[in-house]
C-alpha cells in the first residue's frame, strides 16, 4: 500500500514537471518540435518523462517500446488503468487520446 502511494506521488510529480510551459522555444528539447500527430502530442506531454523521446529510456521501470511485444489493445489497457508506478490515465485523457498515444507507441517497435 505504501509503495503504491509513493508510486502515485512520483508519477504525479513527473507529470507535473512534464506539463511545463508549452510556449515555442529554440531549444532542442522534445517539446520544441512542432507536433501534428495527436498521439505524439499526448506522448510528449505525459509519457516522454519515463519512456523517453525514443521510447527506450526505461526510467522508473518504464518498458522499452522498441522491445515490447504488446498489442495495441494491451497498450490501451495499460495506459487506461496504469501499471506498477505508471499513472492510470482514465479520466485524465479521453478514450481517443489514449488510443492515439497507444498507436503512436507502436512506431517504436523494432521490425
Amino acid at each position: 500500500m505504501q509503495f503504491r502511494i509513493i508510486g502515485i506521488f512520483i508519477a504525479l510529480v513527473f507529470i507535473a514537471l512534464s506539463c511545463g510551459n508549452d510556449a515555442p522555444s529554440n531549444s532542442s528539447s522534445p517539446k520544441a518540435k512542432t507536433v501534428s500527430n495527436p498521439g505524439e502530442k499526448v506522448y510528449r506531454q505525459y509519457c516522454v518523462t519515463c519512456h523517453g523521446v525514443g521510447g527506450d529510456m526505461q526510467l522508473n521501470g518504464a518498458k522499452d517500446f522498441k522491445l515490447s511485444e504488446m498489442s495495441l489493445e494491451e497498450r490501451v489497457l495499460i495506459i487506461t488503468n496504469g501499471r506498477r508506478l505508471m499513472t492510470p490515465f482514465k479520466g485524465m485523457l479521453s478514450e481517443k487520446e489514449i488510443r492515439d498515444v497507444a498507436a503512436y507507441t507502436m512506431k517504436f517497435k523494432k521490425e
